[in-house]
């Protein structure tokens, strides 16, 4: 069996599926001494990349910091699924916001996948897949389901999804888990770490500069802030903290509405005739703690699920295994080839935390598990509100993302004991 572990050193890709089916990374240059920028940016995933992407593609300077490498954190490691929405559904939204404004934000979404889709179309190795199935556990979920989906169609015009019966359900994930649900055509999902790499490539052929294995001590604002490494320092006119789930302390605000939570994913040895998905698509169960899964192109079946808090992981395999032995026990014997864990971020309401903390300080994060689309866009988005074109990060710091309980001494432990009484209840269906 070649079981990989997630490896976190420093300067290393955490090995995974993704990172042995990964395109070659770009060289690792870091920063020494002093540079000059219109904007520097902290932290090389989604948010960071395409930030530096769609800046420099107008113009403007633009440095990148990254502690280890580009896509090295939840953007390389995640379940490649592209969401349709905003985290929170239509409903919910359209209790907060106007409708007009509703509208908008299920339109910013809707250019989040496209976004995706079409730079993915560019991107070797990011094989673009279309089809997201959601498996509700129970009938109400069901009827709620497709009611949503008619909402959708009727309200946006949104054709792609369509609701399942538990006979179709059945069918289509090879499992009676689950007693029906929807299938979104228009959704999909993409092989993570490669689509990173990409924008890291593009944002270079735009003109960008990344350096990596630069992680930022310190930030000392002004009229020209200074970015501050053990080898070096940028001086810029504006900054932007992309770190999401490896912000640490670096930016009180933000570290105190977006809390890191730790997920999971196993992939299985090739399957051939036992896949139990006879479809390369993704699915998402309607657990609390989600359970999410998709089949490769060659056959292997991803899955992912379990939460934890902190930096240090748990047994992969027996965290994994176990909610995936629910659904598919007919997987009892099939070999693990890889196991790895990623730490992302959520927030008290599971919105996005979009801020102009300060002049000049800017910050998107805080995805809450539907980041690879939502982070790609919060980058053209932060590009567009730099350049003083801010409508739309103005909608989107409208979300309500209030602080955690406690402060960052005692947030973590009281997130877990609510996390597990949401975990006890999925365990007995309610």
């Amino acid at each position: 069996m070649n079981l990989l572990y997630a490896n976190d050193r420093p300067g290393h890709y955490p090995a995974s599926y993704y990172a042995a089916t990964a395109v070659e990374p770009p060289p690792v240059e870091m920063l020494q001494g002093e540079l000059r920028a219109d904007v520097c940016i902290i932290g090389a995933g989604y948010t960071g990349l395409s930030a530096a992407l769609h800046l420099a593609e107008r113009g403007r300077k633009v440095v990148v910091l990254e502690a280890h490498r580009a896509g090295w954190g939840a953007s390389g490691r995640n379940g490649g699924q592209v969401g349709s929405g905003q985290r929170r559904d239509q409903d919910w939204i359209e209790g907060r916001f106007s409708r007009e404004d509703a509208g908008r934000l299920w339109q910013i979404a809707e250019e989040a996948k496209s976004l995706v889709r079409d730079l993915a179309a560019e991107m070797p190795g990011v094989d673009w897949r279309a089809g997201v199935a959601h498996a509700c556990r129970q009938p109400s979920e069901v009827r709620e389901a497709a009611e949503y989906a008619e909402k959708l169609n009727r309200d946006y015009g949104y054709e792609a999804i369509r609701p399942l019966d538990r006979l179709e359900m059945a069918e289509l994930l090879g499992t009676p888990a689950y007693a029906g649900g929807d299938l979104d055509m228009g959704a999909g999902h993409i092989h993570p770490l490669n689509f990173a790499l990409g924008l890291a490539k593009r944002a270079q052929a735009a003109g960008a500069v990344i350096y990596q294995q630069s992680p930022v001590e310190r930030v000392v604002e002004g009229p020209m802030a200074e970015v501050i490494t053990r080898s070096g320092r940028v001086r810029a006119e504006q900054v932007i903290f992309a770190c999401n789930g490896y912000l640490g302390g670096l930016e009180p605000e933000v570290a105190a509405r977006v809390m890191p939570i730790n997920n999971f994913i196993i992939a299985t040895e090739p399957l051939g005739d036992l896949s139990p998905l006879r479809r390369e698509i993704a699915v998402a169960d309607s657990r609390f703690v989600v359970n999410y899964w998709r089949r490769t192109a060659e056959g292997r079946l991803l899955f992912g699920g379990g939460e934890s808090y902190g930096y240090k992981f748990p047994d992969l395999i027996r965290t994994v295994t176990r909610p995936m032995l629910e659904v598919y026990p007919q997987l009892r014997d099939v070999k693990i080839d890889y196991a790895w864990g990623g730490t992302l971020a959520i927030t008290a309401t599971r919105c996005p935390l979009f801020r102009n903390l300060r002049p000049g300080i800017w910050s998107a994060s805080g995805y809450s598990g539907h980041g690879v689309a939502m982070a790609t866009m919060a980058g053209r988005i932060l590009s567009e509100a730099l350049i003083g074109e801010s409508e739309r990060f103005d909608l989107m710091a409208r979300f309500p993302v209030p602080k955690f309980p406690g402060g960052q001494m005692t947030r973590q432990p009281i997130l877990a004991l609510a996390m597990t009484w949401y975990a006890l209840r999925d365990r007995l269906g309610l």
